[in-house]
Formats: C-alpha cells, structure tokens, sequence
C-alpha cells in the first residue's frame, strides 16, 4: 500500500513509523528542516520539503498512485486542502485529516461525500478526553479500553501489597477467584513489559491489565486490592478544551462533584456560564495553597490537562504528596510517557497516541475491528473476526504455534458477543468468533501474518 502521510510532528512521525515498519510504501511531506532531518535519520521512508496544500508537492509526492492520504499537520485547512487536492486530482481511496477546531467540527457537512469526502477526521483532544473519561468511571483503575462493542473491558490496575494475587502464578487465578471471568494479558513491572504465560508469577506493585465483562469491571481493582472510592469528587487543572469537555461529560452523570481551576478569567467566566453544577475557580492549579483550600486531599481524582506538559506533571505529583486518591495528566512527549510510572504518576494520556491508535485502526484492512495501544504504546490490542481459513481457526489453541511475546486475551462467539470464553489449551476458535490478541510491538507483524491468510483480509 502507498500512503502519504503530511506532517511530520509526534503524530504524523509515529503513523509513518508504523507503516514503514510494517512494509508500506511511505512518502512523508514535512516543511520544518528539523524535523526533516529527524526523519531521515529515524525512518526509512522517502520524505519530500513542501506543504501538504500544495497540488505541486503532492504530484510529487505520487498522488496519482496513493491509496492513503493522512494530513495530521498543526493546521486544520492545511489538512482539509491537502484532503480535498488528493480527491480532485486522483480519487484517492481514503483520506484521514486531523481536525481540531469545533467550528470546522460542528459543520460537519463538510466533511461529507459532496464537499471533502473525508473517510476519517481525527481530534486528538477529544480522542485523549473520552480515554479520560473511561478511566474514570472504574475507580481505582489506571487504563480501562472496551472490547466487542463495550461488551467487553480490559483494565489496568496496580496489585495491592495485600492482593491474593501476589506471589500467585496467572495459571492459579481461577481457582482464587472462582466466580470471575478474569483473563490476564499484560503485566507492567518497573520499566519491564510482560505478556503472560501460565506460570508467571505476580508480584506486588506490578501494573496488571486484565480482561472482563463490562459489568463486572468496577469490581476488578478491588479483587486486584486496590482502593477505590465510588464518590466521584474531581478536580480538573485548565478549562481548555478538553477540561471544559470533560467536566460537561462528569456533571452531567449522577453522582459526579466536579471543580475546574483556570488561570485565564476569561476563560472561567465562559465556563462558568455553560457549566451547570461545575464549581469553576479562577486560579494557578500549581498553587499548594489554593489546592489546600479547595480539599484537594477528598478528591478521588485530580486530572491535568493544560497545554503545559511539565505543568501538568508538576501539579499531578503535587496532588499526589496532599493526598490526591488517583491523578491523571495530559503527557504527550515519549520522553515524558516513558517516566511516568517511576515518578508517581497514576494515569497518564496522549493525545498522540489516542490519534495513532484510531488512525491505525482505519489503516488496518479486512476483518480487524479495532486496534488499541496500552502501556505507552509498547503493547498492541487487536480486536479480529476469525476466519475459516485463518491458521487461529478449527484447532486447539495448544496446537498453534503462537509467536512469543503475544496472547489470546478472549474469545466471543460470533452468535453472542456478551459471552467471553476464557482461553485454555483445550479451547477451538471457530470461524466468525471475535478473538482480542495481545501482543508487543516486535510481535505484531508475525500475529498478522497468522490472521493474513490470504491477501485481500489485509
């Protein structure tokens, strides 16, 4: 497949690095130098000097035989332009563009297949916030994804120095938890990633995503022995974009106690005059002593999200030391994601990597239903329909040689999607069957490979 990617920032970098790594044919159109240059040293992908909104660049680029146009520049009319050149010149297949104003959002009938024909617009804000707003509703959890329609859930919680769980093999869960449907896919210890096997021991501390049904999320972190409290007092650092949407979501859910503080008063008297039981303060979220006065020490969760990465690191860990129950910051620089689970932070979100995983997900071909990112992009979540000549299909699963590295997460029967069938040796996927496969990044490519069978799948 041939694709062009326009914009060469984190987002635009991470989407090339991907396909590249995976086979694709990848022209990356980049105007900074700088980041030209990290390119050609990084990647091996051809990369052309220009803007994305110009028809010359782009008929350099190979226009004429893309079968993928991806603009996600810092610029929302670079990116519909470059959108719109690609459909007037060539018909391109499919086109992805990210979009952020709500203006251009809202209008949505642009988008349409009269005017842009866009397959895809991506708003990293609100793809970081809807993440936010998941973990949320799973007290005590530090990642919750949904699976098959939200029928499913994979949670990431760290075991308690009290859990049943520690010093347990996986293979005994169980029989420790009889009544539960609990299958453990991923284990974060220190800056170590682990796909489990049967006799991998658990130990205390480790971050540990498991899979279940929805219903039965909220119960995970308690079973693991984690807190949680059930009252919902937030507090929100910056009333931006994503803070206003995430406290108009919260306020209007039962139960939800929501304070916003914002340093711009402009800014809070808008919020103020939208938000209906929101409290909004206007005020520096860095300040220990406004943070004191506004009992930071009773929130269940503190979340930061200003357009200030280090901001937000800081005032997390400072919620943290006052006694903040789970703190949950905007982090976006992989040199920042890479740290955050040694410094203290619970959660963190990228918009980047909320934009790659849905971008990815509609790059991938045939019967791939969703492709998830966890643990700061170092393990893959890939959500299939088993076909009847897929080399997974028709064979216990202790006869397939799966590659190291990945697992079989859960199984739904293609007839009934609420009922997860926890994988054993003795355990047949059939055709049609919804399998969840998790895998580290060096993995994928191989798990693929297994799924392809025949090439118009992918």
């Amino acid at each position: 497949m041939k694709a062009i990617v326009i914009g060469a920032g984190v987002v635009g970098y991470t989407i090339a690095q991907k396909l590249s790594s995976e086979g694709q044919d990848v022209v990356l159109i980049e105007q900074a130098q700088d980041r030209i240059d990290d390119v050609k040293e990084n990647l091996d992908v051809r990369i052309i000097k220009g803007s994305g909104s110009s028809p010359q660049t782009l008929i350099e680029a190979g226009i004429e035989k893309a079968e993928l146009v991806i603009a996600v520049t810092n610029s929302d009319e670079v990116n519909m332009i470059a959108c719109l050149i690609a459909e007037t010149q060539s018909r391109v297949p499919k086109k992805i563009a990210r979009i952020r104003n709500p203006d251009y959002i809202n209008y949505s009938v642009i988008f349409e297949k009269d005017y842009l024909d866009l397959d895809l617009n991506i708003n990293p804000e609100k793809a970081a916030a809807d993440r936010i707003l998941k973990i949320i509703e799973v007290p005590g959890a530090r990642d919750v994804v949904d699976f098959v329609d939200g029928n499913l859930k994979l949670v990431g919680c760290k075991l308690g120095q009290n859990s049943k769980l520690v010093g347990k093999k996986t293979k005994e869960l169980k029989g420790i938890f009889p009544e539960e449907n609990i299958v453990i896919v991923a284990i974060y210890r220190g800056t170590e990633t682990i796909i489990p096997s049967g006799p991998t021991t658990l130990k205390a501390d480790d971050l540990v995503f498991a899979i279940t049904a929805s219903k039965r999320a909220t119960e995970l972190p308690r079973l693991f022995g984690v807190g949680g409290s059930k009252s919902h007092k937030t507090i929100i650092i910056g009333g931006g974009e994503i803070g206003g949407y995430l406290a108009e979501k919260m306020e209007s859910k039962k139960g939800h106690h929501v304070k916003v503080i914002e340093r711009d008063n402009e800014r809070c008297k808008y919020l103020a005059e939208i938000l209906d039981k929101t409290i909004v303060i206007s005020g520096d979220g860095t300040d220990q002593e406004l943070l004191n006065e506004e009992n930071v020490s009773e929130a269940d969760t503190f979340i930061a999200v200003t357009d200030d990465e280090e901001a937000n690191i800081l005032t997390s860990l400072l919620a943290k030391r006052l006694g903040a129950e789970r703190c949950i910051s905007l982090i976006d620089k992989p040199e920042y994601l890479s740290m955050v689970s040694t410094v203290g932070i619970d959660v963190a979100v990228s918009p980047r990597l909320a934009s790659v995983s849905d971008i990815m997900q509609f790059v991938r071909r045939g019967n791939i239903l969703s492709v998830k990112t966890l643990m700061e992009d170092r393990v893959e979540a890939i959500e299939t329909i088993a076909m009847e000549t897929s080399d997974i299909v028709g064979v216990p699963l202790s006869d397939i040689k799966f590659p190291k590295g990945a697992i079989i997460g859960a199984i739904t029967s293609g007839e009934d999607s609420e009922k997860m069938v926890l994988p054993s040796g003795d355990t047949v996927i059939e055709p049609g069957d919804k399998v969840i496969i998790f895998a580290l990044r060096k993995t994928i490519k191989k798990v693929e490979q297994m799924l392809m069978v025949k090439p118009e799948f992918f």
